[in-house]
């Protein structure tokens, strides 16, 4: 099972790269099953059900979130009804677990989806995301018992990250790092045959910081100000992710690759 994980969607810019990626090459280049970070989809912060639902009909198959999920009312909504392949992590404040960890069943495979989210250096108010996995993990093994477990973990701090892959290493197909917005080059399948990487990037305007406005960003630096989002617009989406290969009968990866791919939009 060949699966494509891209990291944060900034935005309509990257909404509209990775639907016109989705429509020219995801059926060319074998992928299976892809499955994206939303974090950022609705102009910078959570998601909405319209592009939730834009997202998924255009061949996204399964939508993370993370620590701006509970920005826009709507997630939770979502989340709520249990009708759309979405999740948000496990760990945070007033989310019932089993609403934010979900089988899937796609191109014939079963795939257990956990979203996580790290706590050192984000505000916000969260559980031990090594304690919400084990019992994620406990009820899996008890139940179902899903081999293909993919794993986001949207989290600030690479130590905290490195901790988590090695914690899961032979217990999940994957442990893949989003939230920086910036691809690192330390992927590797760990001697477990779990697929790792500590973060998987940014899918977003190229010319911006991390898909926001140059400019905005660089004056509030400047100006000792609170940060708030403007998103640069431009035709040149850069596309970065992962691409994993899964043995379906057992759940250990055999392959990971740094995904990377430049798309011209209409803006």
């Amino acid at each position: 099972m060949k699966v494509l994980f891209l990291g944060d969607m900034v935005g309509k810019p990257a909404r509209r790269a990775v639907a016109k990626f989705i429509a020219r090459k995801k059926k060319k280049m074998g992928i299976d099953v892809v499955i994206a970070n939303s974090d950022n989809l609705a102009h910078g912060r959570s998601v909405t059900r319209k592009t939730v639902e834009e997202m998924l009909s255009l061949g996204v198959d399964i939508l993370t979130c993370g620590d701006h999920a509970w920005d826009n009312s709507q997630a939770f909504d979502i989340l709520q009804a249990n009708t759309m392949n979405f999740v948000a992590p496990s760990n945070l404040s007033k989310i019932d677990a089993s609403l934010s960890s979900k089988v899937f069943e796609v191109a014939g495979s079963r795939i257990l989806v956990i979203n996580l989210l790290g706590r050192i250096f984000i505000d916000k108010e969260i559980e031990s995301p090594f304690k919400a996995v084990d019992e994620l993990l406990k009820k899996n093994e008890g139940g179902e018992n899903i081999k293909n477990i993919i794993v986001d973990f949207h989290a600030e701090a690479t130590s905290e990250k490195k901790a988590m892959g090695e914690y899961l290493n032979g217990r999940v197909s994957a442990v893949l790092g989003t939230h920086t917005h910036v691809q690192t080059a330390d992927e590797e399948i760990l001697s477990g045959g779990t697929a790792y990487i500590t973060d998987a990037g940014m899918s977003g305007v190229d010319d911006s910081i991390l898909g926001c406005d140059k400019d905005a960003v660089l004056k509030q630096f400047l100006n000792d100000t609170p940060f708030k989002y403007k998103l640069a617009e431009d035709e040149k989406v850069m596309l970065q992710g992962v691409i994993i290969d899964i043995n379906k009968k057992n759940g250990k990866a055999v392959k990971i690759e740094r995904f990377q791919e430049r798309i011209l939009v209409e803006i």
